[in-house]
């Protein structure tokens, strides 16, 4: 028998191995939740930008109080400001307060030029040019600042500030310790807020979450009426892997502000991290009374939902994703996040209504419209899948929103024939976020369009990202179609092993053992799949 032929048979085999039936299980698989299953959900402290200090105005007539005390760049005498010379000082300030950056620019250089010596000149002259974006020269002055008033911390903390506007994140945390140091017991709470703050953030930004809860205590002890400060500082703890001792800071602050809802969804996520999901969910309920307005408590009720949904508590957690819902009808991710629970449990007409109402409350978002469309493909809605992913497409940036849109395009495009654009559209959305989905509909579509290599190498990566007996199937029928008979039979050799009695496997094994010339296999897998009711196996052994 020629090899041609069973390429041939496979014309009927392959469509029933490779079916739009058996992809539609692909695409109720396709998750289009945003709730997380990591119990630890704590942010980021937020890092805040820090800003340059500027400095008092001279004092009229008398010595200036930072020449008079520093050290000298080349030992020469520092000499009191002349009364013109503090007038100068003064117009050169004026003008920086009046975002006369040029002008001041021009009148600190010639203060510099006049007695160098001053610390003020370059102080001003270093604050005109960073606000000209003049980093390099603001950096510079600074530097001669922090020379000549070496136990001043202006010029450390004006140094970071310019060090971190050029993401220089090392030497700006180098600059603003320093400056703290130099601060302390010396400047008002005001100010040292302010440094601690631009240290913080740094901190933050490396992650060093053991430095920032220092920081943040010093903040708590300097400012003791600040409720935000400890709810901060149990953060850092959270990140730095000490949960439990920001356990008591949540409830000392929770008492004496008991609708603190941060603070509560704080504390619920550190019992969850700690794998009392129950107690998480208790601390939860227990915060939802005392908060102050509706979107707080469905910010609660969202995320008893998620820890619900995490621990196997389906209904339950739809239950609570309804209610957040009610508490709180605008809240367009309480009603995302009812949509995805509703999509789990196989409710595509629940899912879809609430999908479409957190695509009306939040239009803008091409998450929500993408998932949406993900939806509206599983009831079979193709045109409209197709239309809303192609818009969510167009919306999003991020690659998760994207690569979601076209896989729907993809899989739309499939369903309705276009398989070059199907294939575009998978191949996009695989390259942005892998998934055994994508790549088994591009196997379909590469199939499709006679481009044989192209599916195996599809439905190979499909099977490496998620191991299905239906995907195996299927790659040893495009194994088949792309001649590699000895690789096909590897393929659907296991298959049957793992189940006698799948019928399309015995058939699909005994074309690539007939294909290999081995006759007598062949005719003892076809009678097999006979046996088990296949048509097509019963015409092959004819």
């Amino acid at each position: 028998m020629s090899h041609k032929l069973p390429i041939l048979l496979l014309s009927s085999a392959l469509a029933l191995a490779l079916s739009s039936a058996s992809a539609q299980t692909a695409v109720e698989q396709v998750g289009v939740t945003q709730i997380s299953t990591t119990l630890n959900q704590i942010a980021t402290p937020g890092i805040k930008v820090p800003s340059v200090i500027t400095p008092a105005a001279p004092q009229t007539g008398g010595a200036d109080s930072a020449s008079s005390s520093t050290a000298s760049l080349l030992n020469l005498p520092v000499s009191a400001p002349t009364p013109a010379y503090t007038a100068a000082l003064n117009t050169a300030q004026q003008s920086i307060q009046t975002g006369n950056y040029r002008q001041a620019q021009t009148q600190f250089e010639a203060l510099v030029a006049q007695d160098y010596q001053n610390p003020q000149a370059h102080f001003g002259l270093g604050l005109a040019l960073f606000a000209l974006a003049d980093l390099q020269g603001a950096r510079f002055e600074f530097g001669q600042l922090s020379s000549l008033n070496p136990t001043g911390f202006e010029g450390p903390y004006n140094l970071g500030v310019v060090a971190a506007r050029q993401g220089q994140s090392a030497e700006a945390l180098t600059q603003f310790t320093k400056a703290a140091e130099l601060a302390r017991g010396k400047v008002t709470v005001a100010v040292m807020r302010q440094i601690l703050e631009a240290l913080a953030g740094e901190q933050a930004r490396k992650s060093d979450y053991a430095a920032l809860v220092v920081t943040l205590s010093e903040m708590v002890k300097n400012e003791p009426t600040d409720l935000d400060l400890p709810y901060r500082q149990a953060q850092a703890l959270a990140l730095g892997g000490q949960g439990t001792l920001a356990l008591p800071v949540l409830y000392a602050l929770r008492q004496k502000v008991p609708g603190n809802t941060d603070a509560a969804l704080l504390t619920a996520n550190i019992y969850a991290s700690q794998n009392l999901p129950d107690r998480a969910i208790r601390e939860l309920d227990s915060a939802v009374q005392p908060a102050p307005d509706g979107s707080a408590r469905a910010r609660l009720l969202l995320r008893k939902a998620e820890l619900l949904a995490a621990s196997g508590k389906a209904r339950d957690a739809v239950l609570a994703a309804q209610d957040a819902v009610s508490a709180d009808s605008r809240n367009a991710a309480a009603q995302a996040g009812l949509g995805a629970l509703r999509y789990a449990r196989s409710d595509r007409a629940g899912a879809l209504n609430a999908w479409k109402a957190a695509v009306a409350l939040d239009p803008k978002n091409g998450l929500y419209l993408a998932n949406q469309a993900v939806v509206e493909l599983a009831l079979g809605q193709n045109s409209q899948a197709a239309a809303d992913a192609k818009r969510a497409a167009s919306l999003s940036s991020d690659n998760v929103s994207v690569a979601r849109a076209q896989f729907v395009l993809g899989v739309a495009s499939y369903r309705r024939k276009n398989y070059a654009a199907a294939r575009s559209a998978l191949v996009s959305s695989g390259l942005k976020v892998p998934s055994a989905e994508t790549s088994l509909w591009l196997g379909l579509s590469s199939y499709a369009l006679k481009d044989y290599g192209g599916a195996v190498t599809a439905l190979q990566d499909s099977l490496k990202l998620q191991p299905s007996a239906a995907t195996q199937l299927s790659l040893g029928s495009a194994l088949i179609s792309a001649g590699r008979y000895s690789d096909a039979e590897a393929v659907l050799r296991p298959l049957v092993v793992a189940n006698p009695r799948n019928a399309e496997a015995w058939y699909q094994l005994g074309l690539s053992r007939r294909a290999l010339g081995r006759e007598t296999e062949a005719a003892a897998s076809f009678r097999t799949a006979a046996n088990l009711g296949n048509v097509r196996a019963r015409s092959a052994l004819k």
